[in-house]
């Protein structure tokens, strides 16, 4: 973004439409009324890939704009628009964490990521004036699309292979939920593989006393070693450690654990937004967050500190969770890359963390 877009004018001369696509409601409904206050016209909205095709061969939009991570649909839309009906598509938040992927395979623009940080009358002139810049672009079929369509090319982005040895920086995933938690831990870190590259953090609501049977019963059903945290001990990749119920699990520099104590008002111990905070402060960008069903708040804000830092944050579904409040707390600050039925969340997570985990270059 230079200068010049925070100044643009907010009304392209040319009514420009496009078609919406974002991970969660919420999301679809911020850009769409940011869009409205920038003059573009929104011809549709979607939160899936195959709903975006649709969408798009059958509304003709001058521009798509793309809000929706790579690995969890974003490129099967830039590779099926472009192979169906070519479109000018432009990258923002999720979907522009790989833009040079998304570039090759056809997209046309990106909206910088510190775009966002302008209020909302400077972003929607940003984002009026890349999409009316993009619809002047002339595009063409795009062969990789052609492949997908002839069952030649993988659906969505297949996950990098995972080399071993010394990672520049370890991913982290951290977990967190309440009631309903146990069986959908165990249905997410079920599918994760033996070799999972990360470790992950669970933080379950639980009364105390409770946590070491659900760490023990886990480790029973699950690929994964799982185990109590303990203060002073490291984060290891391929380790599923479960917050202890008499304090709050944070994660510090060179991932080592500390359990502090609760706080006197504090509501729910151990408390999900603290650990989540902890792991936006330490990893920043290098970080998977996943909220999970439960009643509640919990969560929400700590899941916001993630994604604010460039970390990739998932949601559960209103239609999977046993209880809907946490995720849906989340959701309405805007604090999910993408909300996803459970079955989904484990295939997301691996492949976020198979494109962190990138070892140095010798």
């Amino acid at each position: 973004m230079t200068a010049s877009d925070v100044g643009a004018p907010a009304i392209p001369e040319r009514r420009v439409s496009t078609v919406v696509v974002a991970g969660t409601h919420v999301r679809l409904a911020r850009l769409s009324h940011l869009l409205q206050m920038s003059g573009v016209e929104v011809l549709g909205a979607a939160k899936t890939a195959e709903d975006a095709v649709t969408l798009v061969g059958t509304l003709g939009p001058d521009t798509v704009l793309l809000d929706l991570a790579l690995g969890v649909g974003g490129l099967e839309v830039v590779e099926r628009v472009m192979a169906r009906c070519p479109t000018p598509i432009v990258l923002i938040g999720p979907a522009s964490q790989q833009a040079d992927v998304a570039l090759a395979a056809g997209a046309v623009d990106v909206v910088a990521p510190t775009a966002e940080h302008l209020g909302p009358g400077a972003f929607a002139r940003v984002l009026g004036r890349h999409l009316s810049v993009a619809s002047r672009v002339r595009v063409i079929t795009h062969p990789r699309g052609k492949l997908r369509d002839r069952g030649l090319a993988s659906d969505g982005v297949s996950p990098a292979p995972v080399q071993h040895g010394a990672f520049r920086r370890t991913p982290v995933v951290v977990i967190g939920a309440s009631t309903g938690g146990p069986p959908a831990l165990a249905s997410l870190l079920g599918s994760l593989p033996p070799d999972f590259p990360a470790p992950v953090v669970v933080v379950q609501h639980m009364a105390e006393g409770f946590v070491e049977g659900l760490a023990g019963w886990l480790d029973g059903v699950v690929p994964l070693p799982v185990s109590v945290a303990l203060s002073g001990d490291r984060l290891r990749p391929g380790h599923v450690v479960v917050a202890p119920s008499d304090g709050n699990l944070v994660v510090e520099s060179s991932l080592r654990i500390r359990v502090e104590p609760a706080r006197p008002s504090q509501l729910h111990v151990p408390e999900v937004d603290r650990t989540f905070r902890s792991v936006a402060e330490v990893c920043r960008d290098r970080a998977v967050g996943v909220l999970l069903t439960g009643m509640g708040r919990d969560g929400a804000t700590g899941l916001l500190a993630m994604r604010r830092v460039g970390a990739f944050t998932i949601a559960q579904d209103e239609s999977t969770s046993a209880v809907w409040g946490m995720p849906a707390a989340a959701l309405a600050v805007d604090a999910a890359s993408v909300e996803l039925p459970l079955p989904e969340i484990a295939a997301a997570v691996l492949d976020a963390v198979a494109r962190l985990a990138v070892p140095e270059a010798v």
